[in-house]
């Protein structure tokens, strides 16, 4: 928010109108620029000229022939008493250099370079006056359009941003420096063109200079306010006359003076709303508000939005920062619109959004987080202009949080989190709510080791064991209109605790062979329980089940037991002939014995049995529940189980001649296949299935790693039974799995289930050069976050061109058997840009359905162009629910996002556009 006045400053040029401007006496006239590539020309004789203006003990700079201010001649800096001076100038040059020792005048040429204290100078030609103590400065010019070919000066004092200039003046005595066509940043702006004279380290005098948000010199700069006359300070800039100017063609709009704030600290301030167009909640003033910066550590931007039909929008963001200790941020929105006919009340939603992030050096061993997302399920849908009209926010069907706490004790294996979330589903309209939630956990250990061991473990000092206790108190899927009414968390409340103790051993047996064995105990306690019974006669001819739920600490322990062993087995065909030289396959199988006891026998008391339809003599019916299936841990599972888990992963990998061109000759390895599973268990404790569905899963990448695929499945082992029957005059075929083998009758096992997904991406990267690795999070500077949050609100905001084109895609099918009936799904996801010139792109984003051969909704086309200090961009969704059109043409600095024009058109899948 440094420039908020900057902003109010354009607001006031443009206010005020001709008539104002016509009281206005400037400096300047239409068909006249600002100076632009001032060149001082001097004769070729070396400076003849030059040197003859010596005699009058003076320089005097020729521009186009005609002489220009110079600098003052006389010396007023303090000399040793010798008369020499306090430092020594420092002068090199690549191409060549020239002594004028009658004149004592050094001539550097190409890639000159000059330094004298603070003082850096570079620059294609350098002239050093020592009898004036003045350096001369300029770039390579071109000989007939006289403009610059490159080389220009670039001057550095101090700890000063680096100025860049056409040419230049520097007294290295009185440190005055007289600078033509200058160009440098300020604080995220952009000074360049007329004249600049440093008068002292504090202040710089302008004339005829452009200031603006490009970073071009000028004259390619594209827009800005031309200031006459002004006095540049550290932390402002005092403007005399100013008008502003775009594409070089001066506009009748002017101001008599004018400030421009350079501050190091947030300065408070008015933000300017934007103008546009809602087709449904009609013309709007968006983002109208102030800011406030309250401290170095504390911000406030409170901003508002007025539709023309009577909505509107308020929002206020909170900002803070406490280095090496924390920052976040909390923003509170509200909105009210009138999407109904006229007298309709108003839809109002709310929302908020809070991220804390905690440095990790602030307490060592502690850590805080919280990322709170919540609100209304309405409000994206009601307020698209919140997420500046993304669809991805709008079609968004849910809404997660959670803040936590941790701890951990060092020295110890102890650490402890707590915390609570919230999940919110959109389109359900309900709200699940966990306070709290507590975790304590012991990392594992060997309890029978000692600290004071000598030597190699024994067996049973391999033995691990670790502890987890998890608890929890929650409200699940209760509708957004009941949550906070307080007979809703008496009837739907739930908690528990649950322990784990896990122990477990691994050992190598026989050098080949990797020995595991674990016994995992899981206890949980509860408040409350269920009891189901039937009410009999409630309605004639039928009984009701009715869930009771009973009070009261109950506990469910439940324990399991497993052993197994695993190794390696690798198989190698080798080739004599060809690039291939080998393909080794390498395969881990792995079996194990597990054991759990069926924990709904009646002797545990974990089951209860609710009997319907009791006549006498007979029949009756049953059926049998869990007094804990409401649990929010659940409870110990039915059925006992004492079997065998089988299992093999497989990697298949190729050798490859190393290629002639390969200087190391180190032959290539490629990734075949990157693992295929199969897996299975045979459980011995059952009557029959005594064999579980055989389950498979694999990936690979091809193409040198450029396209990954994926692929998952189910096989049943059994043999299907089909029998048809006649109900209401038509066959009905049903379809089961009986007790046998498919591949005893000679078939191979029925798939139920298939999944396949491909996926990649194919570019043509075209780096700038010189640019530096890309930073990460967490050592990116504070632009660069804010220019991430930017991205992050609107990603269509940021279009990088220095990727001329780039496609993604992928591809996924489904397959699920049910025996009576098969279901297929294929679908293809695309998105991708090109760069038609350096600055136009085009981009695309759709899912095109194979199967129902159409394109999904939210298939979107993109049009951009970089118009440098602007962009112009154009979206569509030509059909579907989210049907729109959207043209921006905005100014591409971050402090000016408001800065800009748009016309759109709302979601709306009736919309028509001619």
């Amino acid at each position: 928010m440094k420039s908020t006045t900057f902003f109010f400053l354009l607001a006031i040029i443009l206010i005020v109108n001709v008539p104002v401007h016509a009281r206005i006496h400037l400096n300047y006239n239409y068909g006249r620029k600002p100076v632009a590539d001032t060149i001082i020309k001097l004769d070729s004789l070396r400076d003849k000229k030059l040197l003859k203006g010596k005699q009058s003990g003076s320089i005097t700079p020729l521009r186009n022939g005609k002489p220009v201010n110079s600098l003052p001649a006389n010396d007023t800096t303090k000399k040793k008493k010798n008369g020499g001076l306090e430092s020594e100038v420092k002068a090199t040059a690549e191409d060549s250099t020239h002594a004028d020792n009658d004149h004592n005048i050094l001539h550097l040429y190409g890639k000159a370079r000059v330094t004298y204290e603070d003082f850096e100078l570079d620059a294609d030609y350098i002239r050093v006056d020592r009898n004036n103590h003045v350096v001369f400065a300029r770039g390579k010019i071109d000989p007939v359009s006289h403009r610059y070919l490159g080389g220009r000066p670039i001057l550095k004092q101090k700890t000063d941003k680096p100025v860049a200039a056409d040419s230049l003046f520097f007294n290295y005595e009185t440190k005055k420096v007289k600078i033509y066509n200058p160009a440098s940043e300020q604080d995220g702006n952009f000074i360049s063109g007329g004249q600049a004279k440093k008068l002292n380290d504090d202040e710089v005098a302008y004339r005829n200079v452009i200031y603006s948000t490009c970073d071009l010199p000028y004259p390619d700069t594209h827009f800005g306010i031309v200031i006459t006359r002004g006095i540049g300070e550290k932390k402002r800039i005092i403007s005399g006359p100013a008008y502003l100017e775009i594409e070089g063609v001066p506009l009748p709009l002017a101001i008599p003076f004018g400030f421009f704030p350079k501050p190091d600290t947030r300065t408070s301030g008015v933000i300017l709303p934007t103008f546009g167009e809602d087709n449904t909640l009609g013309f709007y003033l968006k983002g109208f508000g102030y800011y406030i910066g309250i401290n170095d550590y504390l911000d406030l931007t409170t901003t508002g939005t007025i539709y023309s039909k009577g909505s509107y929008e308020l929002s206020s963001t909170a900002r803070y920062l406490k280095r090496y200790k924390y920052t976040g941020n909390v923003t509170l929105s509200f909105g009210s619109h009138n999407y109904g006919l006229e007298g309709d009340p108003a839809t109002k939603d709310a929302h908020i959004y809070w991220s804390h992030v905690q440095d990790a050096n602030a307490n060592p061993g502690s850590t805080f987080s919280a990322s709170v997302d919540a609100g209304t399920s309405g409000f994206f849908r009601n307020t698209p202009s919140a997420s500046n009209y993304n669809v991805n926010s709008i079609a968004q069907s849910s809404l997660r949080s959670s803040i936590s706490y941790g701890k951990t004790w060092a020295g110890t294996p102890f650490n402890l989190s707590v915390g609570i979330s919230h999940s919110q589903d959109i389109a359900r309209k309900t709200v699940s709510i966990e306070l709290p939630t507590i975790a304590f956990g012991m990392s594992s250990i060997n309890p029978f080791d000692s600290k004071d061991r000598v030597g190699e473990q024994k067996w049973y000092q391999k033995i691990t064991l670790s502890y987890n206790l998890v608890g929890t108190n929650k409200v699940n899927a209760v509708p957004e209109s009941e949550l906070f009414k307080s007979e809703t968390l008496s009837k739907r409340l739930q908690n528990g605790f649950q322990h784990t103790i896990p122990v477990s051993l691994g050992l190598n047996v026989l050098k080949y062979f990797q020995f595991n064995s674990s016994v995992n105990y899981t206890e949980r306690w509860y408040f409350q329980s269920i009891n189901e019974r039937f009410e009999r006669g409630s309605i004639s001819g039928s009984n009701q089940l009715v869930i009771d739920t009973i009070p009261g600490f109950k506990r469910a322990g439940e324990y399991s037991v497993s052993t197994g062993f695993s190794t390696k087995l690798y198989g190698t065909v080798n080739f004599k002939h060809g690039n291939l030289k080998a393909i080794r396959h390498v395969a881990t199988p792995s079996i194990s014995f597990s054991y759990r006891p069926d924990f709904s026998d009646p002797s545990f008391g974990y089951y209860k049995t609710a009997v319907s339809q009791a006549t006498i003599p007979y029949p009756y019916s049953y059926q049998k529940y869990s007094i804990f299936q409401n649990g929010v841990y659940g409870g110990p599972s039915a059925g006992k189980q004492a079997g065998l888990n089988l299992s093999v992963d497989n990697t298949i990998e190729a050798k490859v001649k190393a290629k002639s061109s390969d200087t190391t000759g180190t032959d290539k390895k490629i990734t075949i296949l990157q693992g295929l599973s199969f897996s299975t268990f045979y459980n011995f404790a059952a009557d029959s299935m005594k064999l579980s569905d055989i389950s498979f899963s694999g990936h690979t990448a091809i193409f040198n790693q450029k396209l990954s695929i994926s692929f998952s499945g189910v096989f049943s082992p059994y043999v299907i039974s089909v029998s048809d029957s006649i109900a209401n005059g038509q066959i009905v075929r049903t379809s089961r799995y009986v007790n046998r083998y498919a591949w005893q009758d000679g078939k191979f096992p029925t798939l139920t289930g298939l999944n396949i997904s491909m996926g990649g991406s194919l570019n043509s990267t075209k780096a700038a050069p010189g640019n530096a690795a890309l930073n990460t999070i967490a050592t990116m500077n504070t632009s660069q976050a804010q220019r991430l949050a930017l991205v992050n609100s609107d990603p269509n905001a940021y279009v990088d061109f220095n990727v001329p084109w780039n496609l993604s895609l992928n591809y996924s099918f489904s397959y699920q058997n049910y025996l009576n009936n098969k279901n297929t799904t294929n679908t293809l996801q695309m998105s991708g840009d090109v760069n038609l010139t350096q600055k136009w792109k085009i981009q695309a984003t759709t899912t095109y359905d194979i199967k129902a051969a159409k394109f999904a909704s939210a298939t979107s086309f993109s049009i951009y162009r970089d118009l440098h200090c602007w962009d112009l961009a154009f979206q569509w969704i030509p059909f579907g629910v989210y049907k729109m059109y959207n043209v921006t043409l905005k100014v591409k600095a971050s402090i000016l996002q408001d800065l800009k024009l748009s016309k759109r058109s709302d979601y709306n899948p009736q919309s028509t556009f001619y």
